[in-house]
């Protein structure tokens, strides 16, 4: 259950961001966040879309499939590994990268935590535009704040979606293991806007994901 944000909280946040020098604003729902993305996608835009259960929540996916825009998703049914890995390849030359965020820190601060690194280093460079998508569940007030919501929050579901033999996925806890399989790997911190990305943060006023 995500914690209640009233309107002063949120724009505080969306402050706190534009100071980081992100674009950012906060929705009252997943419809007008669905909104705001679809009216940011230019014509020719190739989409390409990290390892996200926010935005396919969103169900923009779809949408922008049907309308003749290339999307580049790995979650893509039937794909060989070798499909997948050109995939993520291509995320990182897409004009337009969207996903969600696994932590959003109320001074403005984004942690996400990867396990390939195709979704961190597309939030970076690569793209020339990202969106990213926060429900409030995301929201923590401190850098350790996030990190225990990644690693004992988002990782165990995440990693027993993807049937993985972590002891996380066991327990619903970190053990901060040695597992062949572990997905907690690379990590990012977004202190600040990467100079030649230009990332929107919408925060949604509901929970969204993991």
């Amino acid at each position: 259950m995500a914690a209640d944000y009233s309107e002063k909280d949120l724009n505080a946040i969306v402050a706190a961001l534009k100071t980081r020098e992100f674009d950012a604003q906060w929705v009252p729902d997943k419809a007008a966040a669905r909104a705001v993305i679809l009216d940011r996608v230019r014509p020719n835009d190739r989409v390409g879309v990290g390892g996200s259960m926010s935005i396919r929540e969103l169900e923009v996916l779809e949408t922008l499939k049907g309308n003749g825009h290339t999307v580049y998703d790995h979650w893509t049914p039937n794909l060989s590994k070798e499909e997948s890995l050109k995939t993520r390849k291509l995320q990182m030359q897409s004009d337009l990268f969207l996903s969600g965020t696994n932590a959003l820190i109320t001074d403005g601060r984004l942690v996400n935590i990867d396990g390939v690194g195709n979704r961190v280093n597309s939030m970076v460079f690569g793209p020339e535009r990202v969106i990213l998508v926060a429900g409030v569940n995301k929201i923590v007030s401190s850098l350790d704040a996030a990190f225990d919501r990644i690693k004992n929050v988002a990782s165990p579901p995440n990693a027993r979606r993807l049937s993985l033999p972590t002891p996380c996925a066991k327990t619903g806890k970190c053990a901060d293991c040695h597992s062949p399989s572990r997905i907690c790997r690379a990590v990012l911190i977004h202190e600040w806007r990467p100079l030649l990305t230009q990332i929107l943060v919408i925060i949604v006023n509901e929970a969204l994901g993991y």
